[in-house]
């Protein structure tokens, strides 16, 4: 694809499990990658053990059929909190109301899994959508066989300035859903129950 250098987060799906902790920087055998191994490598010692890069290489016989599973959920997902009225914003790259879904196609073969929200309120109204939720859970990362949530400007991105996250369209209630490998049935269920919970909350302000 013409990249001299591809970065990748081993830690997410190649892994696939939350297991983890690792990266893979891939590139052209050659001058560049020496000196790369020669500070990274040897100077500052940040080398995956033997176990972690087993466990790499284990979730990456998998990566294609869970990539399956991840997308055909995310979809489902999708369709579901289209028709909920308590979201008022969606981000999926696949969704045709997305203002640069003919890039994403361009680029990309399919939507992949991850999914981000916003819903009606403010960060107390996400943060209780959040805590009533079960089957889900309340994680940073993205890409394990589990669904994940987050909320960036309390979670990922507290320490960047309201402004600036504003700015970069991260609001008080968007959330960030890494779907995983469940039944969607119960993930519907879990989200359906979070806004049941939350929608009294707002009547009241």
């Amino acid at each position: 694809m013409g990249a001299d250098f591809v970065l990748h987060s081993a830690t997410k799906y190649l892994n696939g499990h939350g297991d983890v902790i690792g990266g893979i920087l891939v590139g052209k055998d050659g001058e560049e990658m020496q000196n790369i191994r020669m500070t990274v490598q040897k100077d500052v010692g940040g080398i995956m053990s033997p176990f972690d890069a087993w466990l790499v290489i284990r979730g990456l016989k998998t990566l294609h059929v869970r990539m399956d599973r991840h997308i055909a959920n995310a979809k489902k997902v999708l369709s579901f909190l289209k028709e909920e009225p308590l979201v008022k914003k969606i981000y999926y790259p696949f969704d045709d109301a997305h203002p640069q879904v003919e890039i994403a196609k361009a680029q990309m073969k399919d939507g992949g899994g991850l999914i981000s929200f916003e819903i009606e309120g403010g960060k107390k109204e996400a943060q209780a959508f959040m805590n009533a939720l079960s089957l889900i859970k309340i994680a940073v990362s993205l890409g394990d066989a589990e669904t994940l949530i987050q909320h960036p400007a309390s979670m990922t991105h507290a320490v960047v300035p309201q402004t600036e996250r504003e700015a970069m369209g991260i609001t008080e209630s968007l959330m960030r859903l890494s779907v995983g490998l469940e039944h969607t049935d119960d993930l519907i269920a879990d989200l359906t129950k979070a806004f049941e919970t939350v929608k009294p909350k707002l009547q009241e302000a």
